[in-house]
């Protein structure tokens, strides 16, 4: 919970009285992207260009050659997941950092983003909230037509998080964005005072975004609410199950069109694990308006490297191999192992509401490497056979290093940057498709070596696809790995069932460690500073012919690489979009009267307007509050940009 985060940073967004456009902006100095001779990088943590190296090989080593044997029916498959959909990978982000964008329109490269999602997985799921939904209060109106303002920073609030003042506008913003792309909501129910529970942003919610408002986040881990300074010592399990109700009843009392669609408890599992809040009776007491279940949670935190008293600062270097196996996924959640089984049982979806590669901003070199999106894969298609049904990434901007993100005061000049993990994004959605009735089951592959995890996924009772991970790092090749997939036949007591051919498409990188020389199938968002949001290159899905006489069929897997096989046509075309809603990033061009700004001005305001020099972050350790603040333009002026092939208009007329 850093900021800038992916909403504020991939939208330059907002429609007011006092926005304004800037045309021809051209770049201050030259952006490094390499550390000179025995220096420090001391630049902003998205941009760092420290690459690692790849761990060593292991020893022994896995076997380069093994047979994957699966059944072509679910029926026949035991430990199958609940069924699935394609949009299990979403965004989480942060409210309070929506003012450091420009506030004039929706920006092309963030459509094109969610559209390559939403494309694959019929629709993207991202949460507004976090931290700062806590002290969130809605006005109608802020000064000089802001949307959104922070105020002071409590200096005593470990996590450093604003005090945050919004108006509706907020609202229309995202309802703009899903009359565009099918993005859906999860927007966060203030909690720090019940005695006078702020439900505006239900009541308001519900009202503009109607049916792309799918959940209502009911406080953001309660369980470090007593460290932090929020609650009295001694607030417990008990003490949440009386504060959701109090929402509850408030929300009834409302007389809301919606009232089942809140969501808890969303515990960091810090102080508390998700059985001391079920053990109050939560679930039963509270089913009718619970949509879903909801626990945060990271494998790893780089908060020595911020804070005094966590420890000696960890190593990225050392740090990286743990990421790189399949343990590292299947041990971060097991914790949540028997609630995803309590979640069945009460018939509620078990949603991962905030994750990503490490709290404190993630590490650098890891979190923004090839490895992280082999990390993530694995860790979504983990998340997904254990039965959560959702999983939000937790996607920072310029101060951290799990990013997908633009540099928001040099857009005009530069193109974003869009970091390997996104990648992972596209390829569960695929792995998954958007049937809707994915089931996937962890093949234990190669003897359950760590190194080489694969899954199966069946759709609608069918064998669909494979996805399979290699994890280790060898330009030579020795270590690729072949699969023999067999499908029935030998001691299955099925018939044979492996088709004449299958499709491959692959992730490559030439390292774990690399961070731009990434592609899906070939394409490439691009690297530092060179994506629009749209996927650039020819695609390349390979055919790889089967032995039906042996009932064989094999597929290599480079060391590093993902490869996702698609057992028919049929499979591939629930997974593979026909085609994909863009939109043109000429949207900013130079004309006649616009309203000039000059770049030096630009380029150091980084867009915070309404801050009044107030820099709160929403992560422990990542405060940016020393840092100077910059001039800002105040023009009366309000510009239309063109969005794809026609003009972006707001789509929600406002008869409230």
């Amino acid at each position: 919970m850093v900021l800038p985060t992916l909403l504020c940073v991939l939208l330059a967004a907002f429609s007011g009285a006092r926005a304004v456009t800037v045309y021809g902006q051209q770049p201050i100095a030259p952006t490094s992207t390499s550390y000179a001779p025995g220096a420090t990088y001391t630049g902003l943590a998205a941009y760092d260009p420290r690459i690692l190296d790849p761990p060593p090989l292991p020893d022994p080593l896995p076997p380069n050659q093994f047979g994957i044997q699966l059944s072509a029916s679910s029926s026949d498959v035991q430990g199958l997941s609940i069924p699935l959909s394609g949009a299990f990978f979403g965004f989480s982000v942060e409210m309070s950092v929506v003012t450091q964008v420009s506030e004039s329109f929706i920006r092309p490269e963030f459509l094109n983003l969610m559209s390559l999602v939403a494309q694959r997985a019929g629709r993207v799921h991202v949460r507004v909230g976090g931290n700062t939904q806590e002290t969130a209060r809605m006005v109608q109106s802020l000064d000089d037509g802001k949307a959104i303002e922070k105020q002071q920073v409590d200096s005593n609030n470990p996590t450093q998080t604003p005090a945050l003042l919004y108006t509706p506008e907020i609202l229309y913003l995202l309802s703009n964005i899903s009359s565009l792309v099918n993005v859906k909501w999860y927007l966060g129910v203030p909690l720090n005072d019940t005695s006078d529970l702020r439900l505006d942003i239900a009541e308001w919610g519900e009202r503009i975004l109607g049916d792309n408002l799918i959940g209502l986040q009911v406080g953001n881990e309660p369980d470090l609410y007593q460290r932090h300074g929020h609650r009295p010592e001694g607030y417990g399990p008990f003490d949440y199950f009386g504060e959701f109700g109090q929402v509850v009843d408030a929300m009834k009392g409302l007389n809301l069109p919606v009232t089942n669609n809140l969501i808890g408890p969303s515990l960091a599992t810090g102080d508390w694990i998700p059985e001391d809040v079920w053990n109050t009776g939560f679930i039963p007491a509270y089913t009718d308006s619970l949509t879903a279940l909801s626990v945060e949670h990271y494998p790893d935190d780089n908060c020595a490297a911020i804070y005094e008293g966590f420890g000696t600062p960890a190593d990225p270097q050392v740090e990286f191999s743990k990421y790189l196996n399949h343990t590292a996924g299947v041990s971060t959640i097991q914790l949540y192992m028997n609630s995803t089984m309590v979640a069945q049982q009460a018939g509620k979806p078990f949603i991962m509401f905030e994750t990503n590669s490490a709290s404190c901003g993630g590490f650098p070199g890891i979190s923004t490497s090839f490895g992280a999106a082999l990390w993530a894969l694995d860790y979504g298609l983990q998340m997904a056979y254990s039965n959560f049904s959702h999983a939000l990434l937790h996607v920072g901007g310029q101060n951290v290093y799990y990013n997908v993100t633009p540099p928001t005061n040099e857009s005009s000049y530069h193109q974003w940057t869009v970091g390997p993990i996104f990648y992972s994004v596209l390829a569960v959605a695929e792995t998954l498709g958007s049937s809707n009735n994915s089931q996937i089951v962890d093949l234990n592959a190669n003897g359950g070596n760590i190194f080489t995890p694969g899954y199966a996924v069946y759709e609608n009772g069918n064998l669909a696809r494979l996805a399979l991970i290699n994890f280790m790092t060898d330009p030579s090749g020795a270590n690729d790995y072949t699969a023999t997939i067999s499908v029935g036949g030998g001691e299955s007591g099925q018939p044979n069932g492996t088709p004449a051919q299958v499709k491959v498409k692959y992730l490559v990188a030439p390292s774990v460690g690399d961070k731009w020389n990434v592609t899906w199938g070939g394409q490439t968002l691009g690297g530092q500073f060179e994506a629009d949001g749209r996927l650039q290159g020819e695609l390349k899905i390979e055919t790889v012919q089967c032995d039906q006489t042996a009932n064989t069929c094999q597929v290599k897997v480079p060391a590093p690489g993902f490869a996702l096989v698609f057992m028919s046509d049929d499979a591939m075309k629930e997974s593979e979009p026909a085609s994909t809603a863009t939109f043109a990033t000429t949207a900013v061009t130079k004309a006649k009267n616009t309203v000039t700004v000059d770049p030096q001005v630009l380029a150091t305001s980084n867009g915070h307007r309404g801050m009044k020099g107030r820099y709160g972050s929403t992560s422990s350790g990542s405060n940016a509050a020393p840092r100077a603040m910059g001039a800002y333009p105040s023009v009366a002026a309000l510009f239309t940009a063109v969005v794809g092939v026609g003009m972006l208009r707001w789509a929600v007329a406002r008869h409230l």
